[in-house]
């Protein structure tokens, strides 16, 4: 491998928009904000999935794994991002940029599978519901979150390892807030090609297939709900299973942008911008979409969090 002679240079040069310092403080508070709704949301779903009794099934289980990985991934990217905009020489070590590319991918390969099985989680809820405590049971639910988080990390390192052999010739400016695969590519002197070949052929793996799971789960879904004659329940059954569509959607669209065309074929601030809203944006936003669209959680959350907030407990 060819990690050890690359990394003499000890550092690499993150861009970011520095070409638009009328960006940088904008950009400062739109991250600061995002991180903090992002910290503050996902840890109150994993506080009241993990104390409230009632939310102790499989979809609250797979929602806890959810917003762990949603924490891990924005911490993966967004502290040291912070730290660069304010100061002038935006860097990050060569050992820096190993481990951000190997969590990021890693959490965004976890998670493109974990949504997969939210979707199958709600299908066997909706669709076949008398088989639904048998197969949901702990230990099924508990082995796909297994895999799903070792599939993640064995995709990641893969990913990585090909891009970081890339020969780079003394390149060491990444036209991007923090290192990711395309970015990464672009500083390569070699033809890139066979490489990219590669990585497409893994990111379909990640992105396609789960994706494509998800809408054949909801096809069967819709046609459910289509026939249950209860309003009420068309309406419970839409709501629970629409604010996963909305989180699929934002997830998926924006990444299968980003990796599924060669990096050079990317707009340089656009494919910038969409990084920054599925590594950041999404994450902020799955929360507010489960906890503000799901009668369970919030009164979950008035039952167990804010009496702990006000130092009362009934």
């Amino acid at each position: 491998m060819n990690w050890a002679n690359e990394s003499s240079s000890r550092e690499f040069i993150l861009l970011g928009f520095s070409d638009k310092p009328w960006l940088q403080m904008p950009l400062f508070l739109l991250l600061l904000i995002s991180y903090t709704i992002t910290i503050f949301g996902n840890v109150s779903i994993m506080i009241v999935c993990i104390l409230d009794p009632k939310l102790h099934t499989p979809m609250y289980f797979f929602l806890t794994n959810l917003s762990i990985l949603d924490l891990c991934y924005t911490t993966s990217t967004v502290p040291h991002m912070l730290i660069n905009i304010c100061r002038n020489k935006k860097t990050i070590s060569y050992g820096g940029c190993v481990a951000q590319l190997i969590i990021f991918l890693a959490l965004g390969a976890t998670e493109c599978l974990l949504l997969a099985v939210m979707s199958f989680d709600r299908y066997m809820a909706v669709c076949r519901p008398l088989h639904y405590v048998v197969i949901m049971n702990h230990w099924f639910c508990l082995r796909v979150v297994v895999f799903s988080w070792l599939t993640g990390f064995s995709n990641s390192v893969l990913q990585s390892s090909l891009t970081l052999n890339m020969p780079r010739c003394g390149h060491k400016e990444v036209d991007h807030f923090f290192c990711e695969v395309p970015a990464l590519l672009k500083l390569s002197c070699a033809d890139t090609k066979r490489i990219e070949a590669e990585l497409f052929f893994f990111s379909v793996l990640i992105l396609l297939i789960p994706v494509t799971l998800i809408l054949i789960s909801y096809g069967f879904i819709a046609h459910a709900v289509l026939r249950i004659r209860s309003a009420e329940g068309r309406q419970k059954a839409f709501g629970t299973c629409g604010s996963h569509m909305v989180v699929v959607s934002l997830f998926f669209g924006t990444g299968i942008y980003i990796y599924l065309q060669p990096p050079s074929s990317t707009s340089k601030d656009w494919g910038k911008m969409v990084s920054l809203f599925y590594g950041i944006i999404t994450p902020m936003l799955n929360p507010l979409i489960y906890s503000l669209r799901n009668k369970d959680m919030k009164e979950a959350f008035k039952r167990r969090v804010i009496p702990r907030i006000f130092f009362y407990k009934k």
